[in-house]
């Protein structure tokens, strides 16, 4: 960033903090019971599309570590979300339905006056892929963590859609279609995404017949991880129904394996594993050809995704470097990619 936008952005985030503080304070005793105060509102880094703020909630018996999910500068809600009311309601139910989940304390209502979002329970853990790739503090959780993964994929498929607010229907097809348009829009030319593109669209899976909620970004890097394995899911955001072979597949595309390229769930198992799990714990048979449909759409999705980047970067929309050094990935997505649809025999 230039000084004058660091100078900027650091002046918006102590007058959001002071906000945050001063209002929140009024609700205290309502997120947590005996609570008189906020206190050390911190905003996270975590987050691309939402704001996300740590704090405390205090008394002279309480302290409750707590966390806001906000709309950017509070009212703004990010393209392709199901907005945050939204995603509380989907959270609780599928906490209703043994997924773990942060508690939902509160959604946000204007009398707040902090914006659009809500409020949950902080739960302690770790999120840094790296860390939970490496560190032996988690070393026996990731013997498991690939099936316990499928387990609780198993249990998101099974949350009674009746129970859902309105979300979007998102099959294989329409995803396809959606982003080929983008592609298009984009003006440019990579032979290996073309290549992908013709080979997904004779693969594509025909509509679910009873579609399921699908989280769309499990992975790991939204998952709180303890040595006790996952202890809750983030970032519903762009929950939708769908495919639930969608979801099993993201947690392999090779981007969020971290460097970890032999062990395809989440950088720490098989996904004879994760599928496993997801079978063990109810979910129906896993169809392999049809997760790799998947994961091939992930993978060409997230390198679009990549090349986007750089426009936003040269645009000054985000002038941080973090932009232009994930536009470069995208070239790994298209590595990604023929291993996936030409493998070498």
């Amino acid at each position: 960033m230039k000084p004058a936008t660091d100078a900027i952005a650091a002046r918006t985030t102590l007058d959001d903090q002071a906000l945050l503080t001063q209002e929140l304070s009024r609700i205290a005793g309502q997120l947590a019971p005996g609570a008189t105060a906020v206190v050390d509102m911190m905003r996270l880094s975590g987050g691309a599309s939402q704001e996300t703020w740590a704090f405390r909630a205090v008394g002279s018996a309480v302290d409750v570590g707590l966390i806001l999910r906000r709309a950017p500068g509070g009212w703004r809600q990010a393209d392709g979300a199901a907005g945050l009311e939204t995603e509380a309601a989907v959270i609780r139910a599928a906490g209703a339905r043994g997924v773990p989940v942060p508690e939902v304390m509160r959604v946000l209502t204007p009398e707040d006056g902090v914006g659009r979002g809500f409020i949950t329970r902080r739960v302690e853990g770790e999120t840094i892929a790296r860390k939970i790739l490496r560190d032996a503090e988690f070393a026996h959780a990731r013997t498991f963590l690939a099936e316990q993964c499928g387990g609780i994929l198993a249990r998101i498929a099974k949350v009674d859609v009746a129970a859902l607010p309105p979300l979007r229907l998102s099959p294989a097809r329409q995803q396809l279609d959606d982003l080929l348009r983008r592609w298009r829009g984009m003006n440019l030319h990579k032979p290996v995404f073309e290549l992908a593109f013709r080979w997904l669209a004779e693969r594509c899976p025909p509509d679910p017949a009873q579609p399921v909620l699908v989280h769309g970004d499990f992975r790991n890097g939204n998952l709180i991880i303890g040595p006790d394995g996952v202890r809750a899911v983030l970032d519903w955001e762009i929950a939708h129904l769908g495919d639930p072979m969608e979801d099993l597949a993201w947690i392999c595309v090779n981007s969020w394996r971290f460097g970890a390229l032999d062990q395809p769930a989440g950088g720490f198992g098989s996904r004879e594993q994760l599928f496993a799990g997801y079978e063990k714990a109810g979910g129906r048979k896993v169809d392999p050809q049809q997760v790799r449909f998947w994961e091939a759409l992930g993978s060409l999705r997230w390198g679009i995704a990549c090349t986007g980047m750089i426009d936003t970067f040269r645009s000054g929309l985000d002038a941080g470097v973090e932009r232009a050094m994930i536009a470069r990935r995208a070239s790994e997505t298209e590595i990604d990619l023929l291993n996936l649809i030409a493998p070498r025999a």
